[in-house]
């Protein structure tokens, strides 16, 4: 391989390791040796409301334990910390503000009651309330307001989130190493969260963000985030 190696296991502190983290870990460790490269350990603490006090701690020890020690880390700095994801958050607002700058993101005002009003007056028809392509332009958000009034509503210090801007009628082609070619449909994505108000990213577009910079070589992850994919390889681009 040309490029060096680099892989990361990337866990949250909600709480102990658990057995499937574990396995996720040690396929990273033993692709990294293999080819001679370098396992981090990053920490997606960017979930305040459900961090755990002494689970960052557990995790480092659990992996030292179960003989998964990593290269790069909290607690082992290379030259691309830091490395836990609360200690980033400058970076993130960056690439955000660039997202919505290339027209790839948009603010979204809606409040938590108004979406779960629509959520419910799907539910009422038998549908599922998708906030993307065909409803955007009816819902709160800097695709539906004048410029001027967005400017207003962020200078008066209005909640919002920044979403993905999910271009309509387009199919992706992803390439997993072990499902192999994945075609979506972008008709069928939501817009997804990337940022909040409260100067936090989703793991989402942190995630992009710092394997982009940590010169992350491959993604080894659990199955359950195969549906995520299709969402990172656009933020990728």
């Amino acid at each position: 391989m040309s490029k060096k190696v680099r892989v990361r296991f990337a866990p949250s502190p909600t709480g102990p390791l658990h057995i499937g983290g574990v396995r996720t870990a040690l396929f990273n460790y033993l692709f990294a040796k293999k080819n001679g490269g370098d396992f981090i350990l990053r920490i997606e603490d960017t979930d305040q409301n459900r961090y755990v006090e002494g689970a960052e701690q557990y995790i480092i020890d659990a992996l030292n334990w179960c003989g998964i020690p990593f290269d790069e880390g909290v607690g082992k700095e290379g030259g691309f910390g830091p490395y836990r994801q609360s200690e980033r958050k400058t970076l993130y607002k960056k690439y955000a503000d660039d997202l919505i700058a290339n027209g790839k993101a948009y603010y979204a005002f809606d409040t938590s009651e108004s979406l779960d009003a629509h959520r419910k007056e799907h539910e009422e028809k038998g549908k599922t309330f998708i906030y993307n392509w065909h409803n955007r332009l009816k819902l709160d958000n800097s695709l539906s307001l004048m410029p001027e009034e967005v400017k207003e509503r962020l200078a008066n210090g209005d909640d919002y989130v920044i979403r993905f801007l999910t271009p309509p009628d387009e199919k992706l082609q992803l390439q997993d190493l072990i499902r192999g070619t994945i075609q979506i449909d972008t008709n069928v994505l939501d817009d997804k969260v990337l940022f909040k108000s409260d100067g936090m990213p989703t793991y989402h577009l942190a995630n992009i963000v710092d394997d982009h910079l940590m010169e992350i070589s491959h993604v080894i992850r659990g199955e359950e985030w195969l549906p995520s994919l299709a969402l990172h390889k656009q933020l990728y681009d």
